[in-house]
Protein backbone atom coordinates (compact mmCIF):
# COMPACT_ATOMS: atom_id res chain seq x y z
CA UNK A 1 0.00 0.00 0.00
CA UNK A 2 1.20 3.69 -0.69
CA UNK A 3 3.51 5.10 2.27
CA UNK A 4 4.33 8.20 4.04
CA UNK A 5 7.64 9.29 5.53
CA UNK A 6 8.68 7.39 8.17
CA UNK A 7 6.81 7.76 12.01
CA UNK A 8 9.58 9.56 13.97
CA UNK A 9 8.63 7.64 17.26
CA UNK A 10 7.03 4.67 18.43
CA UNK A 11 4.08 6.57 19.39
CA UNK A 12 3.77 7.39 15.73
CA UNK A 13 4.73 4.64 14.34
CA UNK A 14 1.93 2.88 16.11
CA UNK A 15 -0.71 5.55 15.51
CA UNK A 16 -0.29 5.02 11.86
CA UNK A 17 -0.42 1.60 12.09
CA UNK A 18 -3.85 2.02 13.63
CA UNK A 19 -4.38 4.27 11.17
CA UNK A 20 -3.80 1.92 8.03
CA UNK A 21 -4.89 -0.87 9.74
CA UNK A 22 -8.32 0.67 9.77
CA UNK A 23 -8.24 1.80 6.12
CA UNK A 24 -6.91 -1.76 5.29
CA UNK A 25 -10.38 -3.14 6.82
CA UNK A 26 -12.31 -0.15 4.71
CA UNK A 27 -10.64 -1.18 1.66
CA UNK A 28 -11.41 -4.86 2.57
CA UNK A 29 -15.39 -3.96 2.92
CA UNK A 30 -15.41 -1.95 -0.23
CA UNK A 31 -14.03 -4.86 -2.49
CA UNK A 32 -16.21 -7.73 -0.56
CA UNK A 33 -19.27 -6.21 -0.56
CA UNK A 34 -19.09 -2.11 -1.36
CA UNK A 35 -21.40 -1.84 1.75
CA UNK A 36 -20.32 1.12 3.71
CA UNK A 37 -23.46 0.52 6.22
CA UNK A 38 -21.23 -1.35 8.39
CA UNK A 39 -21.08 -0.04 12.16
CA UNK A 40 -17.61 0.75 13.29
CA UNK A 41 -17.78 -1.96 15.94
CA UNK A 42 -17.51 -3.64 13.03
CA UNK A 43 -14.77 -2.31 11.31
CA UNK A 44 -12.59 -1.53 14.55
CA UNK A 45 -12.80 -5.19 15.06
CA UNK A 46 -11.74 -6.03 11.39
CA UNK A 47 -8.82 -4.28 11.93
CA UNK A 48 -8.32 -5.47 15.48
CA UNK A 49 -7.87 -2.22 17.21
CA UNK A 50 -10.29 -1.46 20.00
CA UNK A 51 -13.38 0.78 19.15
CA UNK A 52 -12.11 3.98 21.04
CA UNK A 53 -9.36 4.28 18.36
CA UNK A 54 -11.09 5.21 15.29
CA UNK A 55 -12.30 8.55 16.35
CA UNK A 56 -8.72 9.32 17.14
CA UNK A 57 -8.01 9.45 13.55
CA UNK A 58 -11.36 9.97 11.82
CA UNK A 59 -14.64 11.73 12.65
CA UNK A 60 -16.51 9.79 10.55
CA UNK A 61 -17.18 6.59 8.43
CA UNK A 62 -17.97 8.98 4.99
CA UNK A 63 -14.12 10.34 6.66
CA UNK A 64 -12.51 6.84 6.89
CA UNK A 65 -14.28 5.26 3.76
CA UNK A 66 -12.61 8.29 1.66
CA UNK A 67 -9.53 7.59 2.80
CA UNK A 68 -9.78 3.96 1.80
CA UNK A 69 -10.65 4.81 -1.89
CA UNK A 70 -7.50 7.29 -2.06
CA UNK A 71 -5.43 4.87 -0.78
CA UNK A 72 -6.39 2.27 -3.43
CA UNK A 73 -6.32 4.84 -6.22
CA UNK A 74 -2.56 5.86 -4.72
CA UNK A 75 -1.85 2.67 -5.44
CA UNK A 76 -3.08 1.86 -8.18
CA UNK A 77 -1.02 5.06 -9.94
CA UNK A 78 2.06 3.61 -7.95
CA UNK A 79 1.45 0.67 -9.76
CA UNK A 80 1.15 1.85 -13.15
CA UNK A 81 4.18 4.17 -12.68
CA UNK A 82 6.65 1.58 -11.62
CA UNK A 83 5.74 0.26 -14.88
CA UNK A 84 6.15 2.17 -17.21
CA UNK A 85 9.14 4.18 -15.97
CA UNK A 86 11.74 4.89 -18.98
CA UNK A 87 8.62 5.32 -21.40
CA UNK A 88 9.00 8.67 -22.96
CA UNK A 89 5.62 9.04 -25.68
CA UNK A 90 3.17 9.95 -24.37
CA UNK A 91 0.56 7.88 -25.85
CA UNK A 92 2.65 4.87 -25.12
CA UNK A 93 2.19 5.67 -21.84
CA UNK A 94 -1.90 6.16 -22.19
CA UNK A 95 -1.98 2.97 -24.25
CA UNK A 96 0.16 1.02 -21.64
CA UNK A 97 -2.13 2.30 -18.05
CA UNK A 98 -5.25 0.89 -20.16
CA UNK A 99 -3.24 -2.60 -20.76
CA UNK A 100 -1.78 -2.65 -17.71
CA UNK A 101 -5.21 -2.21 -15.57
CA UNK A 102 -6.66 -4.91 -17.38
CA UNK A 103 -4.02 -7.33 -16.13
CA UNK A 104 -4.69 -5.49 -12.49
CA UNK A 105 -7.78 -7.27 -12.40
CA UNK A 106 -6.44 -10.84 -11.93
CA UNK A 107 -3.67 -9.52 -10.22
CA UNK A 108 -4.86 -6.89 -8.10
CA UNK A 109 -8.54 -7.72 -8.05
CA UNK A 110 -9.39 -5.79 -5.31
CA UNK A 111 -8.00 -2.36 -6.36
CA UNK A 112 -10.11 -3.22 -9.14
CA UNK A 113 -13.29 -3.77 -7.56
CA UNK A 114 -12.82 -0.99 -5.67
CA UNK A 115 -11.82 1.03 -9.01
CA UNK A 116 -15.01 -0.09 -10.68
CA UNK A 117 -17.50 0.81 -8.13
CA UNK A 118 -15.78 4.05 -6.63
CA UNK A 119 -13.59 5.13 -9.49
CA UNK A 120 -16.06 7.64 -11.29
CA UNK A 121 -15.85 10.22 -8.95
CA UNK A 122 -12.24 10.29 -8.26
CA UNK A 123 -11.59 10.58 -12.54
CA UNK A 124 -10.24 14.04 -11.46
CA UNK A 125 -8.82 13.56 -7.96
CA UNK A 126 -5.22 14.74 -6.90
CA UNK A 127 -4.55 11.60 -6.05
CA UNK A 128 -4.06 8.08 -7.94
CA UNK A 129 -3.84 7.68 -11.84
CA UNK A 130 -6.29 10.79 -12.23
CA UNK A 131 -2.49 13.41 -12.13
CA UNK A 132 -0.52 11.29 -13.76
CA UNK A 133 -2.72 10.82 -16.68
CA UNK A 134 -3.67 13.67 -16.88
CA UNK A 135 0.33 15.21 -16.63
CA UNK A 136 0.47 12.96 -19.82
CA UNK A 137 -2.23 14.30 -21.62
CA UNK A 138 -0.87 17.70 -20.94
CA UNK A 139 2.90 16.64 -22.69
CA UNK A 140 0.66 15.01 -25.40
CA UNK A 141 -0.88 18.06 -25.88
CA UNK A 142 1.69 20.37 -25.73
CA UNK A 143 4.24 17.98 -28.05
CA UNK A 144 1.51 17.98 -30.60
CA UNK A 145 1.27 13.90 -30.06
CA UNK A 146 -2.31 14.78 -29.41
CA UNK A 147 -4.21 16.79 -31.28
CA UNK A 148 -7.03 17.58 -28.24
CA UNK A 149 -7.30 20.94 -27.03
CA UNK A 150 -8.13 20.37 -23.46
CA UNK A 151 -6.27 18.27 -21.20
CA UNK A 152 -8.67 18.12 -18.56
CA UNK A 153 -11.57 17.32 -21.12
CA UNK A 154 -9.82 14.53 -22.46
CA UNK A 155 -9.16 13.24 -19.27
CA UNK A 156 -12.79 12.72 -18.29
CA UNK A 157 -13.21 10.16 -21.85
CA UNK A 158 -10.44 8.59 -21.37
CA UNK A 159 -11.06 8.18 -17.60
CA UNK A 160 -14.59 7.10 -17.90
CA UNK A 161 -13.14 4.46 -20.85
CA UNK A 162 -10.97 3.29 -18.38
CA UNK A 163 -13.45 2.46 -16.06
CA UNK A 164 -15.77 0.35 -18.42
CA UNK A 165 -12.85 -2.06 -18.89
CA UNK A 166 -12.46 -2.38 -15.73
CA UNK A 167 -15.84 -3.23 -14.84
CA UNK A 168 -15.63 -5.70 -18.81
CA UNK A 169 -12.50 -7.60 -17.19
CA UNK A 170 -14.23 -8.04 -13.95
CA UNK A 171 -17.69 -9.17 -15.14
CA UNK A 172 -16.82 -10.81 -18.20
CA UNK A 173 -13.39 -12.95 -17.52
CA UNK A 174 -14.05 -14.91 -20.33
CA UNK A 175 -13.33 -12.37 -22.62
CA UNK A 176 -9.42 -11.77 -23.33
CA UNK A 177 -8.25 -9.36 -21.58
CA UNK A 178 -5.47 -8.33 -23.35
CA UNK A 179 -7.13 -7.86 -26.38
CA UNK A 180 -10.04 -5.78 -25.34
CA UNK A 181 -7.59 -3.77 -23.34
CA UNK A 182 -5.73 -2.85 -26.52
CA UNK A 183 -8.61 -2.16 -28.81
CA UNK A 184 -9.87 0.16 -26.37
CA UNK A 185 -6.66 2.17 -26.14
CA UNK A 186 -6.26 2.44 -29.63
CA UNK A 187 -9.81 3.95 -29.91
CA UNK A 188 -8.73 6.70 -27.24
CA UNK A 189 -5.60 7.63 -29.26
CA UNK A 190 -7.25 7.83 -32.36
CA UNK A 191 -9.73 9.88 -30.43
CA UNK A 192 -6.54 11.94 -29.40
CA UNK A 193 -5.37 12.25 -32.23
CA UNK A 194 -3.08 9.47 -33.09
CA UNK A 195 -3.87 8.27 -36.78
CA UNK A 196 -5.15 4.68 -37.14
CA UNK A 197 -1.66 2.74 -38.08
CA UNK A 198 -0.16 4.73 -35.53
CA UNK A 199 -2.69 3.76 -32.86
CA UNK A 200 -2.57 0.58 -33.57
CA UNK A 201 1.55 0.17 -33.46
CA UNK A 202 1.62 1.93 -30.23
CA UNK A 203 -1.28 -0.27 -28.73
CA UNK A 204 0.48 -3.77 -29.53
CA UNK A 205 4.21 -2.67 -28.40
CA UNK A 206 5.72 -5.37 -25.63
CA UNK A 207 4.34 -4.48 -21.89
CA UNK A 208 6.00 -4.77 -18.63
CA UNK A 209 5.38 -7.31 -16.58
CA UNK A 210 3.43 -6.91 -13.83
CA UNK A 211 4.79 -9.37 -11.75
CA UNK A 212 8.77 -7.90 -11.45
Amino acid sequence: MPTSAPPKNRFERRRAETRQALVRAARQILAETGDTSASIQAIAERADVGFGSFYNHFESKTELFDAAVTDALEEFGQVIDARVEGIDDPAELVAAGFRLTARMADSHPELMRILRDRGLAYIHSDSGLAPRALRDLEIGIASGRFTCGNATTALSALGGTLLSLVALRLDRPDLDGDEAASDLAEMVLRMLGLAADDAHEVTRRPLPDLAR
